[in-house]
């Protein structure tokens, strides 16, 4: 008896422990509960605006049952989701894969952390245009959610839940809910995710240098602001992890002073097209799209700002494990690299 019960508590666990360097289904996967710290109101993670790379990415144009693009929405019939619906037309069960994955996710966990409680859509795809001009909603790539009770006190916690179940961007928006969003399906962040090796490296608060693979929640690292001024952001979590996966990865090396970081194709990069200007605005791309001769940004020693450097070269290289760190501040220096 007693082995038979080992067997099959061995056999949930292998078959529950499924990770993956990229987004992947959260269906019907239940995660163990740990301790998580609400987001406060108005806050949103990543720390970035909503159509930006490192967030949602853009807005692709409205999707009306007439076009071309409504193809791309599936219904989400998920029984342990409420839908309002209150225009009665099955509009809010309308969304593309991707939040549909995410949203049924964020169901499961919702129900670990308060049983007897649901997760409650209150808007979904909008085909009567009620919500601001370039909404994501009008393509169903965001959801506005709360709990089936309405609880307010439980809306930090549903949005921390939110941003562990994958959500491209959640945002505190509202006492009444909280917003959800993520990227487009033809997205290649969204089809292959972004990563860096686990022997890359971080800069922690007091000044050790830590391994991506050693990092724990509630780590404070090295990052930069949208204004380019160096802040410690809190580690939250692996997007993903695959600890004995071989992948290749794009190595960007620098010159004057010697940088590397290696990504994965989809992972972003910050540029610049000036070198003599740091203030001027980031522009992101992905890892694959940088070349020679453009310029990124690092850690400047002795200095709370980022310094602009120069790329020498690009090439390809194998390592084993990736991993996609997650911080409040959105943008973590990998190596000493702004990403």
């Amino acid at each position: 008896m007693t082995i038979c019960l080992r067997i099959l508590v061995l056999s949930f666990f292998l078959v529950s422990f499924t990770l993956a360097c990229g987004p992947g289904r959260g269906y019907g996967r239940r995660r163990p509960l740990k301790k998580l710290p609400p987001l406060a109101y108005k806050q949103f993670i990543p720390n970035v605006a909503e159509k930006t790379l490192g967030a949602s990415g853009r807005y692709e144009g409205k999707i009306t049952k007439n076009s071309e693009r409504y193809k791309e929405l599936t219904p989400n019939y998920n029984p342990d989701i409420i839908f309002k619906d209150e225009e009665n037309t099955g509009a809010d069960r309308l969304m593309t894969q991707r939040c549909k994955d995410k949203l049924n996710s964020l169901a499961i966990s919702v129900m670990n952390q308060w049983p007897g409680v649901k997760l409650r859509v209150t808007e979904g795809w909008d085909e009567d245009g009620h919500h601001s001009e370039e909404s994501l909603h009008y393509e169903g790539r965001a959801v506005d959610i709360t709990t089936s009770d309405r609880d307010r006190s439980k809306y930090g916690m549903l949005a921390r839940l939110a941003v562990e179940a994958g959500f491209d961007w959640v945002y505190y928006e509202s006492k009444a809910h909280i917003h959800c969003s993520v990227k487009a399906e033809n997205s290649v962040a969204a089809k292959s995710g972004g990563c860096f090796p686990g022997d890359a490296t971080v800069t922690l608060e007091n000044g050790v240098t830590k391994m991506i693979k050693d990092l724990n929640p509630g780590d404070r690292i090295l990052a930069a602001d949208e204004e380019g001024k160096l802040v410690y952001s809190d580690f939250i979590m692996f997007l993903d992890k695959e600890e004995k996966s071989k992948k290749i990865f794009h190595v960007i090396e620098t010159k004057e002073p010697k940088r590397r970081i290696p990504l994965t194709t989809a992972h972003l990069l910050f540029l610049s097209s000036n070198s003599t200007n740091n203030e001027e605005p980031f522009q992101a791309t992905f890892a694959s799209n940088v070349a020679p001769g453009q310029i990124i940004y690092i850690s400047e020693r002795d200095k709370n700002q980022l310094q602009a450097v120069t790329v020498e070269r690009v090439y390809l290289k194998e390592y084993i494990g990736a991993y996609a760190p997650l911080t409040t501040q959105g943008t973590v220096l990998i190596n000493g690299v702004f990403a």
